[in-house]
């Protein structure tokens, strides 16, 4: 996996963020994974970008895979959206890149909106992938949302989620390497398997129904939004569009500036359809910028 990409562990002051970074000169762009993947999940993708021109960077998000942060507090704090987006702002200034390009898909989504929303000036363009705002997803909850989503629910108990998905990560999980990649696959087993991720990971959904609602319902009370060019895709064999009709029209009160569409994939686009993927971000984000 990303060959010809280089990787190193920066510190951020709070966090060990591990990173892969690889490309030519050109535009940065900062891929977000989402949970329970970590940075292998763009094995297919960053390549194709790379070929585009881009210089991609893929870290682990605080807490996942081989990246390590504080532990956890009452106030779920350390594991908020603003705390991550904060990561992945020092990670480019580490790395030569004070704005740059921005995908997140899925957890990776989340911190993505904050990271547009709390650091304007260094997003150039945003795409947020099989992601809404979390706010938007708690303010339109109905029995089919809680009936699929309930595991959201469920990781926000104190400590039984812990017991339950450390007893099996295997069973609990059922990463399959014949579609993730053998060797994306046995650096997601490897990240799962241990016991302090696992707590990070549920700290980061814990950090979702608490402090980030409390951050995005401010940001819409006080009339913020994503001030750089927008894309939106999802998964047309995942629920998203089913639960919410087109997503579309509920970012447009995030990012007046937004376009999108689906894409033929189940939920991981990244290691379903990594081709199609690679093409539709590489040409949004290779238009000029207004």
């Amino acid at each position: 996996m990303f060959e010809g990409f280089e990787t190193e562990h920066v510190d951020t002051g709070e966090a060990s963020i591990f990173v892969r970074h690889g490309g030519s000169a050109g535009p940065p762009v900062l891929l977000l994974h989402g949970h329970p993947r970590t940075s292998a999940t763009w094995h297919r993708v960053a390549p194709l970008l790379v070929e585009r021109g881009f210089t991609v960077v893929c870290p682990d998000l605080r807490g996942y895979g081989r990246s390590r942060g504080p532990a956890p507090a009452a106030d779920h704090a350390p594991h908020s959206k603003r705390a991550v987006a904060g990561d992945m702002v020092r990670v480019m200034q580490h790395l030569g890149h004070d704005r740059f390009l921005l995908a997140g898909h899925d957890r990776g989504g989340a911190v993505a909106l904050r990271l547009a929303l709390d650091h304007p000036d260094a997003v150039l363009r945003a795409a947020f992938l099989d992601a809404l705002p979390v706010s938007e997803h708690l303010a339109r909850i109905t029995p089919e949302f809680a009936t699929a989503w309930w595991h959201w629910f469920f990781y926000a108990q104190p400590e039984v989620p812990e017991r339950v998905i450390t007893a099996d990560p295997d069973a609990w999980y059922h990463g399959d390497p014949a579609v993730m990649g053998a060797e994306n696959h046995a650096e997601w087993r490897a990240a799962v398997h241990d016991p302090d991720v696992v707590r990070a990971m549920l700290e980061d959904y814990r950090a979702g129904l608490t402090v980030d609602r409390r951050d995005e319902e401010a940001d819409r009370a006080a009339g913020r939004h994503v001030r750089c060019p927008t894309l939106v895709l999802w998964s047309t064999r995942d629920d998203l569009e089913q639960l919410y009709g087109d997503p579309v029209a509920v970012w447009r009160a995030w990012a007046p500036d937004v376009t999108g569409h689906g894409i033929d994939s189940g939920h991981h686009v990244a290691e379903e359809a990594p081709e199609a993927l690679a093409a539709d971000l590489a040409d949004f984000l290779a238009e000029p910028r207004p």
